[in-house]
């Protein structure tokens, strides 16, 4: 059967490749799995319909037969362990590439996202000029983390995972992206992900979604 996700119907991305359908689509892409994709708007995120399957009222979701997932995170790690090409065969290997999924969306994300959500939310706050370099030295040392462990590798751990397609994601964001330029290894890490096939069919099916939304309106 093939599985259907949801996507915005009005991205508030603008077409960037940012909102959390991405990374569902861009595994999706890596592993051949042809997928249908389900426009919802903000308001029927929020009926019981969409609730049912995302108790938050979010997307993506995933729909396979008798099977309904949310978080990015969970789809693409459903995906990955069902479809050869985003985890190792070798178990070691792929107990590692599991935790840099985990490190990703946690380690990784959460200095990202603080600093996202500070700048969107409280940039007219008179607190926002002095608490704004401390956002920006979190995201930072984690940058210096992952950079360093990174190295001159092409991947985190050997070849190309899950591990890799959720960092490449995470550090695309907005909050991440403008910090990459200090870490040449991290911005070249970055370029590879999306020069791969699968990203680039991933990214052009989203912003189709925004191109056609944007001439009917």
């Amino acid at each position: 059967m093939t599985p259907t996700i949801t996507a915005f119907e009005s991205s508030p991305d603008r077409g960037r490749g940012l909102a959390r359908d991405m990374a569902v689509r861009w595994a999706l892409e890596e592993v051949g799995q042809p997928y249908d994709v389900r426009l919802v708007s903000f308001a029927e995120m929020k009926q019981p319909a969409h609730l049912s399957i995302h108790p938050f009222g979010q997307i993506p979701t995933y729909e396979e037969s008798d099977l309904a997932l949310f978080e990015s995170g969970a789809i693409v790690l459903h995906i990955a362990e069902r479809h050869a090409g985003l985890l190792p065969a070798d178990a070691d290997a792929r107990a590692r590439a599991i935790a840099w999924m985990f490190a990703a969306l946690t380690t990784v994300q959460a200095p990202i996202v603080e600093r996202e959500g500070f700048i969107l939310l409280e940039k007219d706050r008179p607190w926002f000029a002095e608490r704004l370099p401390l956002l920006d030295g979190r995201v930072r040392d984690r940058l210096v983390q992952l950079s360093a462990r990174l190295g001159d590798a092409d991947w985190l751990d050997g070849g190309f995972s899950a591990g890799d397609l959720l960092t490449v994601n995470v550090l695309r964001r907005p909050a991440g992206a403008n910090f990459l330029g200090e870490y040449p290894n991290l911005a070249a890490f970055v370029a590879r992900g999306e020069a791969r096939p699968a990203f680039r069919r991933a990214f052009a099916d989203q912003h189709a979604v925004f191109a056609a939304a944007s001439a009917g309106s």
